[in-house]
C-alpha cells in the first residue's frame, strides 16, 4: 500500500503525482502534520471572520435580480436567467403574472432532455426530484445538470468521517479526481453526493458510501444526522439553491476507505485542527464542504458557538432566513 503523508503546509496544494496514484489509498501513518501553535490554539474559538468569508461566498444569489420567476403549474419553483427565457418561450412556456410557466410539471423531464440534446447544458444522465420548496414533496423531475439552469432546489448529502485517536480527533478527507466536471482536484468529504430521484437522504448516503469509499451497510447505518445547511449562489453552471443533509460517523481506528468509483484521487486522514487551518486560510476544500466543516467546528468547539460570530455562522448555515428559500 502506498504511503503518502501530507506534511506541514503541503497538503492544500499537493497534486496527484501521476495517474498510477488515482484511486489509491493514502495511509495516514506516520502523521507529520504541523502541531498548532499556542497562538493558533488560543485563536481557534475567537476569530470567525475567515469562516464567515466562506459563508458569504456560498450565498451570492440576489433574487430576483434579472431573473424571471419560474412556475410549475401554480407552484413557484425556480428562477430563469435572461438568456434562457427566449429558448423556453420557443418551447411553449408562457408568461403569467410576470412568471414563466410550465403548465404540466410532468413535462419538465422531457424539456430538460430536449435542452441537453440541443447543447444548452451537459446532461449528467441522473434524474433529481423537483419540489417547489425545500420541504415540499416532489412534483416533477429533471436531469441534475439542468437544476441550476432553472434555479431549482437540489438536495445532497455530506458526511464527516471521524476517527478518535489518542492525539485528538481526525477527519477522513478525499481529493476529487481531476476529471470531475465540477471542482476537480478540490478536497472533499469522505462521502458526499446528490440525492437522486426517488431516494431519501439516508438512502442516498448509503449509496454514496458504498460507491465512493466502500463503506459497508452495517457501518454506514451508524451515521447520525447533524445539520441541514442551505445556501444560494451564482455559479458558472447557473443558480444553485442547495440543501445539504449532513451526517457524522465515528469510524474505527483501523478503518481505511476504499475508493471504488474513480471519482476520488486519494483519501487521507488528517487531524481536525489541520482541516480547521485549511478552511481558515484558503479555498482548498470544495466550496460547500467548507460549510459542512464549519458546522463541525462549531459543534466541536473549534469555533465558539456562543460568540456573536458563532451565532451568525449558525444562522447563516441554516439558511432559514434566506429569501432564496422563502
Amino acid at each position: 500500500m502506498p504511503l503518502d503523508v501530507a506534511c506541514e503546509g503541503e497538503f492544500a496544494n499537493r497534486q496527484p503525482r501521476s495517474d498510477r496514484w488515482r484511486g489509491r489509498i493514502v495511509t495516514p501513518f506516520p502523521t507529520r502534520y504541523a502541531i498548532p501553535t499556542h497562538k493558533e490554539q488560543t485563536g481557534m474559538t475567537s476569530d470567525a471572520a475567515p469562516f464567515i468569508r466562506h459563508l458569504d461566498s456560498c450565498n451570492t444569489a440576489r433574487l430576483p435580480g434579472d431573473r424571471t420567476p419560474f412556475r410549475l403549474g401554480n407552484a413557484p419553483a425556480g428562477w430563469i436567467a435572461p438568456a434562457l427565457v427566449p429558448e423556453l418561450e420557443r418551447r411553449g412556456l408562457h408568461r403569467q403574472d410576470g412568471a414563466l410557466v410550465l403548465d404540466d410539471p410532468t413535462r419538465l423531464e422531457g424539456l430538460g432532455e430536449a435542452l441537453a440534446a440541443d447543447g444548452i447544458y451537459r446532461s449528467h444522465h441522473e434524474l433529481f426530484d423537483v419540489a417547489p420548496t425545500a420541504e415540499a414533496p416532489p412534483i416533477a423531475r429533471i436531469d441534475r445538470g439542468a437544476l441550476p439552469l432553472f434555479g431549482l432546489i437540489a438536495h445532497g448529502v455530506h458526511m464527516n468521517g471521524l476517527v478518535r485517536r489518542p492525539d485528538g480527533l481526525h477527519l477522513w478527507v478525499g481529493r476529487r479526481a481531476m476529471n470531475k466536471r465540477l471542482d476537480p482536484g478540490k478536497l472533499d468529504h469522505l462521502v458526499a453526493g446528490g440525492i437522486p430521484a426517488g431516494h431519501s437522504p439516508r438512502q442516498a448516503l448509503e449509496k454514496e458510501a458504498a460507491e465512493e469509499a466502500g463503506i459497508a451497510p452495517a457501518l454506514i447505518a451508524r451515521a447520525t444526522p447533524t445539520a441541514t445547511i442551505r445556501y444560494a449562489m451564482e455559479r458558472p453552471e447557473g443558480l444553485r439553491r442547495d440543501v445539504l443533509h449532513c451526517y457524522e460517523l465515528d469510524l474505527p481506528p483501523d478503518f481505511v476507505p476504499v475508493p471504488t468509483d474513480g471519482e476520488v484521487e486519494f483519501f487521507t486522514l488528517m487531524p481536525l485542527h489541520e482541516a480547521w487551518r485549511i478552511v481558515r486560510e484558503g479555498d482548498a476544500f470544495k466550496f460547500n464542504v467548507n460549510l459542512v466543516l464549519i458546522d463541525l467546528f462549531l459543534r466541536h468547539g473549534l469555533i465558539d458557538p456562543d460568540s456573536p460570530d458563532g451565532h451568525r455562522l449558525r444562522a447563516g448555515l441554516s439558511g432559514l432566513d434566506n429569501p432564496a428559500f422563502a
